[in-house]
């Protein structure tokens, strides 16, 4: 769970009052709630204090603050993150650092980390440009950024960190830090897939890619054992304009599903190419032939049109698995519909990536994503509403994931769910973990950023 210890009391909250220009939010205060939800239900961690800073000198004040008191700090962007909160703590929430400088001529940008992935979006576009960003328009620049960034572009133009260019960020010591690959080049390399446990990141510059249509959209069929290994397949060997996000579960009423359906498993798609023609027409077609689509709603779209609307109440209680494999053949999809068979949830769900593509082309010792031979990703989830049934759910996905597992246990940190004992270190191979232990003692000695994902310093 995140960090339960050192709580903020009225000193500390007298102090952020004093020196914070920007909103400092407490129980009681209108907008304290709202500040403190995030995308996920059922979790218990209760802020002292959110701070809402009003520029980068006041994010140097509240890390100075959680520095020289121990008191826990937690940041939230996007409010994707089961780290976003901390009880009894700090919430530093980025989303107030908004500025975006776009240079079309160079096709860069410059971004506060506050803002998300559909507003980055929707500004780029205006210029025929993109960047890749995940697969949820409202998740936080910065926090999609340092974990690593896979999303819908991912096959063609790789992770969102292989277009990251450099990176101002707020350290333990209070500094604020230009990062770059000539600039304290070990801490830049840090932040492209370390996740936020060396500063906090107050802007990014990209740079950015040529698109502005893509022919995209839900593709919905039958979930057998042959679907399934078969859309794996055709996902891998697909030009790297087309990206894929294969759900399965059982198939609740929806207006595409006949009644007959409902109940049954099915595949629910979203498929990204990354352009439009007679080239797109071409890759999707093996999918369609695949099985007789239930729903085809692939289109001719903007790019924006990746991200739809989200409904901002909807806060799912989940529990959830990741991992990372190179195939899925009959047994394991077959395994796959057993298990979700057998689920006891309101909703049980496996969520298949193929990445391979351009993300593998960059070396893994490049930055601290460094799964970059893993060809396929897997989320498995559990949704639920009685809390009672925490532990059997979490029971479900760990069974789930073992029985799954191929080789060297390995997953994405971006997707650690809030039980992280022990399965941060599943993210980094052995050489990677230690390089960035090294780091963290460089640029975080005390632990500053311990709610996060957290990689402990070295020893001294």
């Amino acid at each position: 769970m995140a960090e339960k210890t050192n709580p903020a009391g009225e000193p500390v909250i007298a102090r952020l009052r004093a020196e914070v220009g920007g909103a400092v939010l407490v129980p009681g205060d209108p907008d304290f709630d709202k500040a403190c939800t995030i995308y996920l239900g059922g979790l218990d961690e209760r802020p002292a204090v959110v701070v809402r800073p009003d520029g980068v000198a006041d994010v140097a004040r509240v890390v100075a603050v959680a520095r020289e008191t121990g008191v826990a700090l937690a940041v939230k962007g996007g409010g994707h993150s089961p780290f976003a909160l901390c009880d009894g703590g700090i919430v530093l929430d980025m989303s107030t650092i908004r500025d975006l400088e776009i240079d079309p001529e160079t096709r860069t940008a410059w971004a506060g980390a506050g803002l998300t992935a559909g507003e980055f979006t929707n500004a780029a576009h205006e210029h025929g440009l993109a960047l890749g960003l995940g697969d949820t328009g409202s998740v936080g620049l910065g926090g999609i950024t340092i974990g690593g960034g896979i999303g819908y572009l991912v096959r063609k133009y790789g992770l969102t960190i292989d277009h990251l260019l450099a990176a101002e960020i707020v350290t333990a010591d209070g500094e604020l830090r230009r990062v770059d690959a000539e600039n304290e080049p070990d801490l830049f390399w840090a932040i492209r897939g370390g996740g936020g446990n060396f500063g906090v990141v107050t802007r990014l510059r990209y740079n950015l890619v040529e698109l502005r249509t893509v022919v995209g959209g839900l593709l919905v069929q039958k979930a057998t054992p042959e679907t399934i290994s078969g859309f794996v397949k055709l996902a891998q060997e697909a030009p790297a304009e087309l990206t894929s996000i294969m759900n399965i579960f059982n198939a609740p009423p929806m207006p595409f599903v006949p009644d007959e359906l409902v109940g049954t498993p099915i595949i629910m798609s979203m498929m990204v190419y990354a352009g439009e023609g007679e080239a797109a027409e071409r890759a999707l077609a093996p999918f369609r032939e695949l099985d007789a689509p239930i729903a085809d709603m692939i289109e001719t779209m903007p790019l924006p049109g990746i991200y739809p609307p989200e409904d901002e109440d909807e806060h799912p209680i989940a529990a959830s698995r990741n991992l990372f494999t190179d195939t899925v053949d009959l047994d394991d999809a077959t395994l796959i519909l057993d298990r979700i068979a057998a689920a006891t949830a309101d909703m049980a769900a496996t969520q298949i990536r193929v990445i391979n593509g351009a993300a593998s082309a960059v070396p893994a010792d490049a930055t601290a994503y460094a799964h970059r031979d893993r060809d396929i990703m897997i989320n498995l989830a559990a949704i639920y509403s009685d809390l009672a049934d925490t532990d059997n759910q979490h029971r479900w996905v760990d069974e789930f994931t073992t029985a799954l597992a191929k080789g060297k246990p390995a997953m994405y940190v971006n997707f650690l769910d809030n039980r992280r004992e022990g399965r941060i270190r599943e993210a980094y191979p052995d050489g990677t973990w230690e390089r960035l232990r090294a780091i963290k003692r460089t640029y975080d000695p005390t632990n500053v950023f311990r709610v996060n994902n957290n990689i402990p310093p070295a020893d001294a």
